[in-house]
């Protein structure tokens, strides 16, 4: 049994093979695979089954599916609200929260066994993907972020975050006034990720998240420091070279 794992979170995709071995020991894990572009070359020979994130490095993994012939069961993880997930289980895949729940893929490897035969049709697979595809708004941009404390993984929506900062790692600043070390290697990576219309890049240390700031300030210098609604991010200022941009980015 080989089993393809698709996931660009590091740390997820970590807590997701020690699931795995632990549930299933004897399967063979192939990955974890970042990218649309690498998993092209691990899907060749076909696994018996794909574990995949929903986003990718370089695009959404749902695009990748209704290509493949013949088709592949697939267990999604992602961090989309519990109505679409509900609604996704009524058609017998499972796509699961994360950070996944070991009880949960254990009730979908039970599912997967018992469908093998199901998910041999290429118009079954075909059908499912639309219905996923219709509940979700495809973006390349990511709407969460992953960190982990000790054991413990948690996943955050940018819902929820204030802003990204940079000294001697990466921190998460969340609305409830805490801060995560998060495993990225700069601001640059980060800022990738990120929808610009949402997301600023204030300084070399620091990107703010719109939906928490609440104005700014302008020094003599024409710097501004800007005013945020919750957490308690460091003290940022835009430089006088990016002042007029984040003026009008801010609207």
């Amino acid at each position: 049994m080989n089993v393809l794992i698709l996931e660009d979170e590091p740390l997820v995709a970590a807590h997701l093979i020690q699931l795995v071995r632990t549930l299933e020991p004897a399967w063979h894990i192939t990955g974890p695979v970042a990218s649309l572009r690498e998993a092209l070359w691990k899907l060749d020979p076909m696994p018996d089954l794909v574990l995949a994130d929903i986003q990718l490095s370089d695009g959404i993994s749902l695009d990748l599916f209704p290509h493949l012939q013949p088709a592949i069961p697939v267990i999604f993880t992602t961090a989309y609200d519990q109505y679409a997930i509900r609604a996704f289980k009524v058609n017998s895949i499972d796509y699961l929260l994360k950070p996944v729940d070991p009880g949960e893929l254990a009730a979908a490897f039970r599912k997967y066994a018992s469908l093998r035969e199901k998910y041999a049709s290429p118009e079954y697979i075909r059908e499912l993907l639309r219905f996923v595809q219709n509940q979700q708004q495809a973006s390349r941009y990511k709407n969460s972020f992953t960190v982990q404390s000790g054991k413990n993984v948690y996943v955050f929506p940018l819902s929820e975050i204030v802003g990204f900062s940079k000294s001697e790692v990466i921190r998460i600043h969340h609305a409830d006034g805490r801060n995560w070390v998060a495993d990225y290697r700069s601001l640059d990576d980060i800022g990738e990720l990120l929808d610009p219309q949402q997301c600023f890049r204030a300084n070399r240390q620091f990107i703010a998240h719109r939906a928490y700031l609440a104005g700014f300030k302008t020094d003599e210098s024409s710097r501004l420091t800007l005013h945020f609604k919750a957490g308690k991010p460091p003290e940022v200022t835009v430089s006088k070279d990016k002042a007029a941009a984040f003026r009008t980015w801010f609207g």
